[in-house]
């Protein structure tokens, strides 16, 4: 699986209640957490989400355990989230809700051109490529599938 977009700068130690703010969880409106994502730290930033690599600092997805938080950046658009760690629960939270996350320590400059390949192992950024670990192949069906409900449903 080959995929392509722009990159999206974060810090490290992004926490689960920054990507979405609780005051937004009262909804189950998901179009609602896509609009409000990351506010906290930068009230412009959910727009710049569609199509986006976000590539931060170590423990990303750190703090609670709320699915909520994979799904908004879903929702906002983000192709990928490559990081040089991440909790472990927001992992696999992001990859059962369609997330692929990719475990890398890789330099960002917001706008540069990304392309990754999970399957291969590698991601590129602007023009330099950098190889990376690969998801297994039954987290790599979890996303092809579009998520866990969705890899279930089909191999019922």
């Amino acid at each position: 699986m080959h995929t392509e977009g722009h990159a999206v700068c974060l810090p490290e130690d992004i926490d689960t209640d920054v990507v979405i703010a609780g005051r937004y969880l009262r909804t189950r409106d998901r179009s609602i957490w896509a609009t409000h994502v990351f506010e906290d730290l930068d009230p412009g930033l959910a727009p710049r989400l569609k199509g986006a690599v976000i590539i931060a600092g170590k423990n990303f997805g750190c703090g609670s355990s709320r699915e909520q938080a994979a799904i908004a950046i879903r929702e906002a658009g983000v192709v990928a989230v490559i990081a040089p760690s991440f909790a472990r629960i927001f992992f696999r939270n992001a990859i059962n809700v369609g997330l692929p996350l990719i475990e890398a320590d890789i330099s960002c400059t917001d706008g540069s051109a990304i392309a990754f390949n999970l399957a291969q192992g590698w991601v590129d950024v602007a023009g330099k490529r950098h190889d990376v670990p690969t998801l297994s192949p039954r987290m790599q069906e979890i996303l092809a599938a579009g998520g866990l409900v969705a890899f279930w449903r089909k191999h019922r």
